[in-house]
């Protein structure tokens, strides 16, 4: 029903508020709401069954109005088939409660992977403002299945008697999470706990949802508009990029704001150091204080979950999180950012020193380097060292290109191609979507690509899902998978030209996107990148290992305007400066991790300041001085609005195990087949349904060690 209908309706409402007949105004309203409910319901793209190639997310018909409509049915039919398990007069089995669990709720995971998917990638004050209705409600809804006593009863009499049933490996898999998931979620509770785990989980569900909205809105509310003489330093694609920004909003002048295309560039290039601290400052005291002060947040954020976690028997939110993780326990956590540490420390200072006696013989004078500092002296010692740029490498990235040649890695490695598929609807202009062909031919997947920054769009980039691959009825359902970044844009003079960062960023996602078109599993809940949270980064991480492989590097890197090669010198400089500030680099993911850890392995509630707990979280990492006023912590979705909670470090822990991998196809040969399908067949595809230690050991044929990254990063020979 569109705008018209809704103003029809909102018109006899306030004529039916007039009649003063109680039961007359009742009858009519229930009237009312039944015909209101039948007119969304027969125009809601969500209710019907999708006439879109593969049957992809029918975009071009979904209207705002539809989400909150779409929800409530998902949630009701839910509701229902939850109940039909739990009136089942025959005894519980594996098929009749936990395989029609994971079968449950389609209409709800439809309309919740498009929703949130939107939230990140094509938002507005009116999703958003949905998302804070709707937020509540399914967090409600959840807690009715997790905490409904006869469900669980029946999921553990199946649970008891796992031993004496003919399951194979993932049905097992499936059996021990449905039980865990339970257990660890409040089933267990007594009937006043699961009153306060309910308040509790709808509490945090609010908080992370604001905060992620609240960096969002701060970071488009940031703009700094320059003249021409506020420009030195700057290359001339920067400068353009900055021109067409500030046209596209009718400013005179040149516009930076924080988006990463603009923002990065800018503390890069630019020389004029006191413009250098206004913009760091202005990034790193985003959400600090003001409209969108996230630091309130954070205490009740960390309080919020340290609650549940004792609630549940667990001394920290740590220990509740690493349960269901490759790491197991905090010590081991610790252990892996202890020893990289000691191992990187050394490097790092010495790097910070390189660039300290740098900066005073490039200015003529001793210079203390700040945190604003850092990049722009970093690139010019990384320039006059290797001879290599990004402005020098730019011209070798155009997006098209590194979209045949991250594409082409995958045909190479897999034998999988690509093919544009313009009949498959989209939900913004600028995104493409293909059909991903495997090597026989037949259909694999669905792939949405979004590369450029909007205002509705978060910062950094991420792959998702819009829907699961799962086998059903003897059906392979195969997925419909979308990688989202923020790339710079083609200006009016050029094609869009990435920085060898971002093609980097393109391949890690696109791993993450193989890992979930490659799936091939019986259940949604255990396919593609539903792995424990230390092992998801790996088939993204791995991707990263091939862009410092000159034999990669000549398939795709030719020059925009000329279509000449890489130069053979240029790409051998990008090998040489692969390890620049590997030290740096390393303290700075180390930093993440342990004031990650700090938060989450509170045992009291969390009283403290915000910025005096990071810089002591923090200290051991440390390299350069602080600047008042600028902290992670009120910007770190990652772990206040994301997926990583007690989990920031496994980006350190998968790193370890891609450069173990990657050890195996340089023995073999990098773009070895054979390798590439046992990677495929036990990493890629297999999801969760065996531990992935098992999974990883099945590739390789051993357990990882630190060796091939300290020896890939050159801390050893």
């Amino acid at each position: 029903m569109g705008c018209n209908g809704i103003r029809i309706i909102s018109y006899l409402v306030k004529i039916i508020n007039k009649i003063k007949h109680l039961r007359m105004k009742k009858i009519i309203l229930s009237v009312l709401t039944l015909t209101f409910y039948s007119m969304m319901q027969a125009s809601n793209p969500f209710f019907e069954t999708y006439n879109t190639p593969h049957q992809t997310v029918p975009f071009d018909k979904i209207k705002t109005e539809h989400y909150e409509p779409a929800f409530e049915k998902g949630m009701e039919e839910h509701e229902a088939e939850i109940q039909q398990i739990i009136v089942n007069k025959q005894a519980p089995t594996f098929q009749n409660t936990i395989e029609a669990l994971e079968r449950s709720g389609e209409l709800l995971d439809r309309v919740s992977s498009v929703f949130f998917n939107m939230l990140s990638a094509e938002s507005n004050d009116e999703i958003m403002e949905i998302s804070q209705r709707i937020q509540p409600k399914l967090t409600e809804h959840s807690n009715n299945i997790i905490l409904n006593a006869e469900l669980f009863k029946r999921i553990k009499t199946v649970y008891d008697q796992k031993d004496s049933l003919d399951l194979n490996t993932e049905q097992m898999r499936l059996l021990v999470n449905t039980y865990d998931n339970f257990a660890n979620n409040g089933a267990n509770l007594n009937d006043a706990d699961k009153e306060k785990y309910r308040e509790l989980s709808s509490k945090l569900g609010k908080l992370t949802l604001q905060f992620g909205q609240n960096v969002l809105k701060a970071t488009n509310a940031y703009e700094k508009v320059l003249t021409e003489d506020q420009l030195e330093g700057l290359p001339q694609s920067i400068r353009d990029a900055a021109a067409m920004k500030a046209k596209q909003k009718g400013i005179e002048g040149f516009v930076i704001d924080l988006t990463a295309p603009s923002y990065v560039p800018f503390m890069k290039y630019s020389s004029n150091r006191e413009l250098r601290r206004e913009l760091y400052t202005a990034f790193s005291s985003r959400c600090t204080n003001g409209e969108f002060d996230n630091t309130g947040l954070i205490n009740e954020i960390i309080n919020t979950r340290l609650a549940i976690s004792n609630l549940l028997g667990n001394k920290t939110y740590a220990d509740y999180v690493l349960q269901k993780r490759m790491a197991r326990n905090t010590n081991n956590v610790y252990k892996l950012l202890d020893d990289l540490l000691v191992a990187y420390k050394p490097e790092a200072l010495q790097e910070y020193k390189n660039i300290q006696e740098f900066a005073a013989e490039m200015e003529k004078q001793p210079i203390d380097i700040m945190p604003y500092d850092w990049s722009y002296y970093s690139e010019k010692l990384k320039d006059a060292k290797f001879s290599v740029s990004d402005e020098e490498t730019r011209p070798y990235f155009e997006l098209e290109n590194v979209k045949k040649g991250v594409f082409g890695l995958a045909t190479t490695l897999y034998g999988i191609t690509f093919k544009k598929n313009d009949d498959i609807p989209v939900y913004n202009p600028e995104v493409e979507a293909f059909d991903v062909l495997d090597k026989d031919g037949s259909f694999l997947a669905v792939l949405y690509t979004d590369f450029h920054p909007r205002a509705g769009k978060r910062q950094g980039a991420w792959m998702s899902s819009l829907k699961p691959q799962y086998i059903e009825n003897g059906q392979n359902n195969r997925p419909q998978v979308m990688i989202v970044m923020n790339f710079t844009r083609p200006t009016e003079t050029n094609p869009a030209l990435l920085t060898y960062d971002e093609v980097s960023t393109f391949l890690h996602e696109f791993g993450h996107a193989l890992n979930g078109m490659f799936a091939n599993t019986e259940y949604a809940s255990m396919s593609g990148t539903n792995v424990y949270w230390d092992f998801v980064e790996l088939p993204s991480q791995f991707m990263q290992n091939y862009l410092i492989q000159k034999t990669y590097l000549d398939q795709f890197a030719v020059h925009y305007k000329t279509g000449e090669k890489i130069p053979a010198d240029l790409v051998q400089r990008i090998v040489d400066a692969s390890n620049f500030n590997t030290g740096y680099l390393c303290l700075r993911q180390l930093s993440f991790g342990y004031l990650d850890m700090a938060y989450h392995t509170i045992s009291q509630e969390f009283k403290g300041d915000v910025g005096a707990f990071e810089q002591d979280a923090m200290q051991k990492t440390a390299i350069l001085p602080t600047v008042e006023g600028c902290y992670m912590s009120p910007t770190f979705s990652h772990i206040f609005s994301g997926g990583y909670a007690a989990g920031y470090y496994s980006y350190k822990w998968a790193e370890v195990l891609d450069a173990d991998a990657f050890e195996l196809f340089k023995e073999k040969g990098i773009f070895n087949q054979e390798v590439a399908q046992s990677f495929r067949d036990n990493v890629l595809s297999r999801g969760g349904t065996e531990d992935p230690m098992v999974l990883y050991v099945r590739f390789r044929g051993q357990e990882p060690t630190v060796k091939a990254l300290m020896k890939r990063n050159g801390i050893i020979e």
